[in-house]
Order: structure tokens, then C-alpha cells, then sequence
């Protein structure tokens, strides 16, 4: 058996640790990276169910108030700020014109809160008993890192809602 001089040996164990440490932190890199990537997608999803949560509420908002909804009350037109409405109908009977208004104010806050930078449109597309009305609700989605130095994306979710008395 012939015994090799243990000088030959010196840092062999070093240089395979090294090694092994390489593959391991490009590994967890990639994992990282992953992690990053799919929070990303779930943020961009729980926006998108949240507008198609407003975008029903808005339509029940219409259903239940179908007298105003036929008579175009409903219309918000573009924008991005909340509307006033110095009635408050849960504390107070309302009429159906003053329960329009608050029923948009109260939309209208609860898209400025659940989305970034939020706008809608909601237009009333076929006047009349049916009428039509389309519900367009946009963000910006900051959490696609591709376009953050531009402000993000802007996303939208678009809904369509006939009310009349003729469903009654």
C-alpha cells in the first residue's frame, strides 16, 4: 500500500465547503426570488377581488334603489374623489335621490380605501325601464417591480349591471 505525502492534501476539504456554500446560497437566491414573485401575484390578485367585490356592490347599490337607477341617478361619470353627501341614511329616512347620493358616497370611499390610487366610471349605457349600467373600477399596481420607476401599471376590472322594474 503506498502512502501518499499529506502535502498533496492541504485545502481540498476548504475548496469543496466553498463549493458546496456557492450552490447552496445560488439556491437560496433562486428561492428568494420565488417568495418575491408570488407575493407579487397574491397583492395583484387581492386587488383584482376586491374591485370585483365594489363593482357587485355597486350593482346591488342599484338594484335596491331601482327608481334612481332608472332615472340615471346613479351615473358617477370619471373620477377619483369621494363625493359629499350631507345625508346620512342610516341615522336618517331617506329619499330615493338622497339615498342614491349616499349609497355613491359610500362606494366611493370604500374604493378610495381598498385600492391605490383608485378611479371609476360608472356610466348609465341604455337609459330607460330596463337601463344599463357599466361599472368601471382602475388601480395602479405598484407591486409589478418592472414598471415601479414609471408608477406602477394601471389595472381595471369592467362589470355590466340591467336593472329594471320589468324584473320584478
Amino acid at each position: 500500500m503506498k502512502n501518499h505525502p499529506a502535502s498533496t492534501q492541504h485545502g481540498f476539504s476548504m475548496l469543496e465547503i466553498l463549493i458546496v456554500l456557492v450552490i447552496v446560497a445560488v439556491a437560496l437566491l433562486g428561492t428568494a426570488g420565488l417568495q418575491l414573485n408570488a407575493m407579487r401575484l397574491t397583492k395583484g390578485s387581492q386587488f383584482r377581488t376586491q374591485a370585483v367585490f365594489l363593482a357587485s356592490d355597486f350593482a346591488e347599490r342599484l338594484e335596491a334603489n331601482k327608481t334612481e337607477a332608472i332615472l340615471g341617478t346613479y351615473a358617477v361619470g370619471q373620477g377619483n374623489t369621494v363625493s359629499t353627501s350631507t345625508v346620512d341614511c342610516v341615522a336618517a329616512t331617506c329619499s330615493t335621490a338622497n339615498l342614491a347620493a349616499w349609497d355613491i358616497r359610500q362606494w366611493e370611499q370604500s374604493v378610495n380605501n381598498l385600492l391605490p390610487q383608485a378611479s371609476w366610471n360608472v356610466t348609465q349605457t341604455n337609459a330607460g325601464d330596463p337601463t344599463t349600467y357599466q361599472i368601471v373600477i382602475s388601480w395602479i399596481d405598484r407591486s409589478d417591480v418592472k414598471n415601479v420607476a414609471s408608477g406602477g401599471i394601471t389595472d381595471s376590472y369592467t362589470a355590466t349591471r340591467t336593472v329594471g322594474n320589468a324584473d320584478d
